[in-house]
């Protein structure tokens, strides 16, 4: 949509006798009002000020119903309301005041209008709020998973608010002033919008100050100001690092004994999973039968494993950090992890991404996309577009591991494989023909227009896909026991809502995040080849499966498998080293 100003008619063109003048009806009267009002020239401070209280009024749905669910009866929810949205008007205003300069920024002011927009389609239909973490995943969304995330609902939602206030301000006229004018009333208009903000907080801190407090993701639904507030912290807290220096942590990294004698090397493949809830998993007493393929294969379920965040962007470089997830939530810098450490013992190994990358953990080990390098019949098998189920990664698989360096196959190989999974919110792409059990499935993007039942079978088809490829990874691992000590972990990089308390997908800040989102499964593996190399106790590890873990776990864990020495291993970490003390 262009802008243009229209410009003021010709006096002698303007001036015509009442006689003359069109005929207005009384339904046109508003119109006409309307017209009028647009015709007389606007300062920009005038215009953001209206365009703020427009935002309030049409974008801010989903923060009344959430104060509305909070606060129960009228007379207490209302007073907030109120509050809350004047509070947003400020913001806004606040916000706005920095660009109301001339009627160049016309495009900026309808951006704004789209983005706010965009925002409340969103949190209405998923229950997402847009603190920075969600503004950074949503950044490193692939053309697939924002395809995934497009509907008509969403286009008619965005032009339900973007196309007045569009057609309002490519009508609307903005009166030229000099700029000390400009500053002046820009200034007048930033310091009201703060001093009604400060007086709303002081008059409203008796009920503001609790709900606040308690409520923390409410800051994070006062739209558009979350959303710009969110995409500036992305954009500009990554400037104000101490540095961008990359801390070295594979010093002293050496392979222990059991390399000495070996028969044969070891493979360990680590499978990251994407959007698996735990509670979801047969395994774990999920009352349908979502893994048998799984139970046939004799692996080993741990019920208590919690990730490091609710998305990808958060949960994969922390669970492959040696810091945890506290040391690596504050860190300054950034730091190398365990496949550069795994890389550094003299292994081969092999980053393999069926996802949107692999958030930077990977970037200095040898690393490919599954999609790469297919064949014509393969990816009509598999796959849609660039997007392919995951069986897609075990294609081709003997040569890829052929292609490392054959000095490092010889001490061991170790191979990331990273899921599509349960990648939302088209759940029903995740899963073959043949391994939808569960119907009716939900066919669309937009969760809240599917039934309960129908959302828990598409879901659940999903973790049978990952079921069948985990199944199908052990088998291709077995076929690898003449050349290999094989074994296999699985483990979810986040879990997911599925309507419980009105949320959907993931994301939510972890603080506040439910359950759902944070408990998601671990699986594991071990050949007869490998449990005799490391000395493993499976009556041991059948012990400790309702043991709590972390993703703070899996850096130890991985290290103590493959037998690697590093000075930042903890044996106190390590989910196996008293199974291996007791064998």
């Amino acid at each position: 949509m262009s802008f243009s100003r229209t410009e003021p008619a010709p006096a002698h063109r303007a001036a015509f006798s009442e006689a003359s003048a069109p005929h207005f009806s009384s339904a046109d009267a508003p119109w006409k009002r309307l017209d009028q009002w647009l015709a007389r020239p606007r300062s920009a401070g005038q215009v953001v000020l209206w365009l703020g209280l427009y935002l309030v009024l049409t974008t801010n749905w989903p923060l009344w119903n959430e104060l509305a669910r909070i606060g129960g009866a009228p007379s207490t929810y209302l007073p907030t309301v109120i509050a809350m949205s004047l509070l947003t008007l400020c913001g806004t205003v606040a916000m706005l005041s920095l660009t109301a300069w001339s009627r160049w920024l016309k495009p900026l002011w309808f951006a704004v209008v789209v983005l706010a927009a965009v925002v409340q389609h969103y949190m209405l239909e998923y229950r997402i709020v847009m603190d920075p973490t969600m503004i950074a995943n949503a950044l490193q969304t692939d053309p697939n998973e924002a395809r995934d995330l497009l509907s008509w609902r969403m286009a008619f939602n965005v032009l339900l608010v973007a196309l007045p206030a569009g057609l309002l301000l490519w009508r609307v006229r903005i009166a030229p002033m000099r700029f000390l004018s400009k500053l002046w009333r820009n200034a007048a208009l930033l310091l009201l919008a703060v001093v009604v903000a400060l007086g709303t907080a002081v008059a409203m801190n008796r009920q503001l100050a609790p709900l606040m407090r308690n409520n923390i993701h409410l800051r994070y639904m006062m739209n558009p100001i979350a959303s710009l507030y969110s995409t500036g912290s992305v954009f500009i807290k990554p400037l104000f690092k101490r540095s961008g220096k990359l801390i070295p942590i594979t010093a002293g990294t050496s392979l222990g004994a059991s390399y000495a004698a070996q028969v044969r090397p070891p493979m360990f493949v680590v499978v990251v999973g994407e959007t698996a809830r735990a509670d979801h998993f047969a395994l774990n007493g999920y009352a349908r039968d979502t893994t048998p393929e799984l139970a046939k294969r004799g692996v080993l379920s741990y019920r208590d494993v919690h990730s490091c965040g609710t998305n990808t962007l958060a949960s994969v470089p922390c669970m492959f950090s040696p810091l945890g997830k506290q040391g690596y939530e504050s860190r300054k810098d950034d730091y190398e992890n365990l496949v550069d450490v795994l890389q550094a013992s003299g292994l081969a190994v092999l980053w393999l991404d069926n996802q949107a990358g692999c958030k930077d953990v990977c970037t200095r080990i040898p690393n490919a996309s599954a999609f790469d390098g297919l064949d014509a019949a393969t990816k009509k098998a598999l796959c849609d577009g660039d997007e392919c189920l995951d069986d897609v990664m075990l294609k081709g698989l003997d040569a890829r591991i052929a292609a490392l360096p054959a000095e490092r196959r010889a001490k061991g190989v170790v191979l990331v494989m990273h899921q599509m999974g349960s990648h939302g919110p088209a759940y029903y792409k995740r899963s073959a023909p043949d391994v939808k059990r569960f119907t009716p499935e939900c066919k669309t993007n937009a969760l809240a227009e599917c039934g309960h039942n129908e959302l828990m079978n598409v879901y659940d088809n999903s973790i049978a896909q990952t079921d069948r490829f985990l199944a199908d990874t052990i088998d291709w691992l077995k076929t690898q026991s003449k050349q290999y000590d094989p074994a296999m972990l699985y483990v979810s990089d986040h879990g997911e809502s599925l309507g419980e308390y009105g949320l959907f997908l993931h994301g939510v800040p972890y603080s506040f995040a439910p359950e759902a989102q944070k408990h998601v499964p671990m699986v594991t593996w071990f050949s007869e080849g490998m449990s005799e190399r490391r000395k493993l106790s499976r009556a041991c590890m059948e012990a400790g499966l309702d043991a709590p873990l972390t993703h703070d776990n899996l850096y130890h864990t991985v290290l103590g498998v493959m037998d690697v020495d590093t000075p930042t291993y903890k044996p106190a970490l390590d989910a196996l080293a008293s199974c291996r003390a007791k064998a």
